[in-house]
């Protein structure tokens, strides 16, 4: 198994290189609204029917903040313990673009609302050194623009502006990262700290997260190369994917004699490489200038600790609770990286059950099912109650590990209760040591043999005669009780 704390090194013919990776995450915020009008932001709508005037930009329409969008990227730059700054600026960048009625795009250069920040990432689940802190460099809100649909005529391209002016967090990372590994733990872990905070659904494929990939490669330990940025990489997947071709690309490119060009590429998924789309701009050549419509937001430490108030217990606090009771850190860092796995076995736990034995039982039985089925933790029919209701009747002896797990199969299949599916179909477990007995009596007249060879030593076949009077008995025998009545029988 690769070390995951080893350096991540490309070995290219002449010599080692190693990878460095930005991300700047664009993430849609959730809200009603759009950032500076009242349209709606629903997605799957009819085609330019959630447009007003000031999306089009249509004379004299003036934009208005909206104070939801501005709320939501506060509590963000909280969850990831980054600096909000009171007073922030929106710029104009401008460019033309067909799904960009203004002509520039309100953004924030100078002075973002959300300052530098971290996320904590573990590279291997199991172990603590595997930790990896990322910096966050910034978090602006910006807008964003429409979409054009290239494929619905053979010479024409369509225009929707149910997008634009759409409010986004754009979330630039550092240039810490060094591995597609590390790229995609991060990315998952900012994703689960979004949907914990409700700020961002978090869904790559309808873009409501999406990534810009900033690659270079350098000899280990000289100053950083030239970087690329790939756009709007819509899946984790596809991000470490880019990142591999394009440090590779690199690579041959500089080991070759040539020189990386600082330029906008897009990745096509379909033949896993990365194409070149546009020289990269720089800031001065979107001739970057403050937005006369807009006066500076102006935020005051009551907005911000409502703000921080409002936060839910996020991922690392919700683990770490979950070891201190008693849970595994593997156990506990499955359970916490998705927040609706992590509010259904919340409920699992304020059903009573017992931490520990919950976590196993949920990981293995419940996770190996719902994958079997095709299911989520969202669309099963098994609620946490229901879960808690068969872990008690384990844990009071009614029903065997292997009863159990037949009461759950009847559970996934009918909806019914496992208090019902015990009572109709008579599965409780037995410790009537009269009819164990009697079981044990038959097995060991008919395996006489075996129990010569066991008492001459052979012990593990113990084992067998376990198993055959639980077969005898269709799974309904107390196992404790038949260990016990087997080792008094053959002495």
């Amino acid at each position: 198994m690769a070390d995951v704390n080893a350096p991540y090194r490309i070995k290219g013919e002449t010599g080692e290189w190693e990878v460095v990776v930005g991300l700047e995450v664009h993430a849609q915020v959730v809200s009603n609204a759009k950032l500076f009008s009242g349209a709606a932001t629903a997605f799957g709508a009819e085609p330019n029917t959630q447009v007003s005037l000031v999306d089009a930009a249509m004379p004299g329409m003036l934009p208005v903040p909206n104070r939801e969008c501005i709320r939501q990227a506060v509590r963000t730059g909280l969850a990831i313990d980054a600096k909000i700054n009171k007073w922030s600026r929106f710029d104009r960048k401008n460019y033309f673009y067909a799904d960009l009625p203004q002509g520039y795009q309100i953004s924030q250069l100078y002075h973002p609302l959300v300052g530098e920040g971290s996320v904590t990432v573990l590279l291997d689940e199991k172990d603590e050194a595997s930790a990896r802190t990322i910096g966050v460099e910034r978090i602006h809100v910006e807008q964003d623009a429409g979409k054009l649909m290239h494929d619905q005529h053979p010479t024409m391209s369509y225009v929707d502006l149910n997008r634009s002016g759409v409010a986004l967090m754009e979330i630039v990372s550092k240039p810490d990262l060094r591995s597609p590994a590390e790229a995609g733990a991060y990315l998952r872990k900012l994703r689960a700290i979004l949907r914990y905070v409700g700020s961002c659904d978090g869904n790559m494929e309808e873009g409501s997260m999406r990534a810009d990939v900033n690659v270079s490669v350098r000899r280990p330990g000289e100053q950083f190369g030239t970087r690329t940025e790939t756009k709007n990489v819509n899946s984790v997947r596809f991000v470490q994917q880019v990142i591999e071709h394009e440090a590779r690309r690199q690579i041959e490119l500089l080991e070759s004699g040539g020189t990386v060009v600082q330029e906008t590429r897009l990745y096509d998924p379909d033949k896993g490489e990365t194409r070149s789309l546009r020289s990269k701009e720089d800031a001065h050549d979107y001739r970057y200038f403050p937005d006369p419509d807009l006066l500076p937001l102006e935020i005051d430490d009551a907005f911000i600790e409502d703000c921080r108030a409002s936060l839910p217990e996020l991922p690392d606090a919700k683990r770490k609770r979950y070891e201190t009771a008693g849970i595994t850190a593997y156990n506990a860092s499955v359970l916490t990286a998705e927040v609706e796995t992590a509010r259904w076995f919340d409920a699992l736990l304020e059903a009573g059950a017992e931490p520990a034995r919950a976590a196993n039982w949920t990981v293995a039985e419940l996770f190996g099912a719902l994958n079997r089925r095709g299911e989520t933790i969202t669309t099963t029919g098994i609620s946490p109650q229901e879960a808690a209701e068969l872990l008690k009747l384990v844990d009071e002896g009614t029903l065997s590990g292997t009863l159990a797990k037949q009461v759950f199969e009847i559970m996934l299949e009918t909806g019914d209760a496992p208090g019902k599916i015990v009572e109709e179909r008579g599965l409780k477990q037995t410790s009537d040591t009269g009819a164990i007995d009697a079981e044990i009596d038959k097995i060991l007249a008919a395996n006489g043999d075996k129990v010569e060879q066991y008492k001459a030593g052979k012990v593990q076949l113990f084992g067998f005669f376990v198993g055959q009077t639980m077969k005898a008995m269709a799974g309904k025998a107390n196992p404790g009780v038949v260990n016990e009545r087997l080792k008094a029988k053959l002495g």
